[in-house]
């Protein structure tokens, strides 16, 4: 894992020994980075973290989040925002 989506894993609550999988949507324009990360959602298995990155708050995708049970987190950093999503367990 890289050091970049460890630090933002470890400013979360997400399980941090769990399989990780990223999702970089910061070029992409809207709608393309909540519809691509809804549809990687179900393709991944319950214990995976998907870890988001973004050039915003995808603060569209929140509400759908929370309909479908899945626990998130925003870390903005410098060059980024991430949005750690995770099942909890």
């Amino acid at each position: 894992m890289e050091d970049a989506t460890r630090s933002v894993l470890e400013a979360t609550d997400a399980p941090i020994d769990a399989p990780v999988e990223t999702l970089d949507v910061a070029a992409a324009g809207p709608p393309a980075p909540l519809r691509q990360t809804l549809e990687a959602l179900p393709e991944l298995a319950d214990d995976v973290v998907l870890v988001q990155y973004n050039d915003r708050a995808p603060q569209h995708l929140y509400p759908k989040l929370d309909d479908r049970d899945y626990a998130y987190e925003t870390v903005e950093q410098a060059d980024a925002t991430a949005t750690v999503i995770w099942r909890e367990q």
